[in-house]
């Protein structure tokens, strides 16, 4: 999806998705090239609580904001969301507790990627385009959104 072509009423909400989208399929490429086990464990750490903050703003403010405005047009798209997040969510716990030294961590994450890719591909050419569509105005929840993120993102890093 095409920054540049997000009206005003939805642009810095949905940029900052879409920018939390790039980052983590970047994560994913670079854990893939990796050869060193201890970067890679670093990256999927990253990829790991970046997709936790990324989860939870969409979980707690996003998706319920878009139920209200519209729930015939949104409520099968976020139930199936919902869905693919705890699938993501379960695959994050077990990485988190384990390392490159265990069995099947690699796949693990690779598997991760590719949920990951599934929702992002849905988000952007099926949800994003509907609220759009729509005229939602988000801008109303941008700094709640960016203000959890942050706090979830320091929370992560202090832990």
């Amino acid at each position: 999806m095409n920054k540049s072509q997000i009206p005003v009423a939805q642009k810095e909400v949905l940029s900052l998705l879409l920018d939390d989208h790039k980052k983590a399929k970047k994560l994913f490429k670079e854990f893939e090239s990796e050869k060193s086990d201890a970067a890679k464990e670093e990256i999927a750490s990253e990829v790991c609580m970046e997709l936790v903050a990324h989860t939870t703003i969409e979980e707690e403010i996003f998706y319920p904001f878009l139920r209200k405005q519209s729930p015939d047009t949104f409520g099968d798209l976020l139930d199936e969301a919902l869905v693919e997040h705890a699938s993501a969510k379960a695959l994050i716990s077990q990485i988190q507790k384990m390392s490159m030294k265990d069995e099947l961590y690699e796949a693990k994450v690779t598997v991760l990627g590719e949920y990951v890719a599934h929702h992002v591909k849905e988000e952007e050419d099926e949800l994003f385009p509907k609220v759009i569509s729509k005229k939602i105005e988000l801008r109303e929840i941008l700094a709640q959104m960016t203000e959890r993120k942050n706090e979830l993102l320091h929370a992560a890093v202090a832990a």
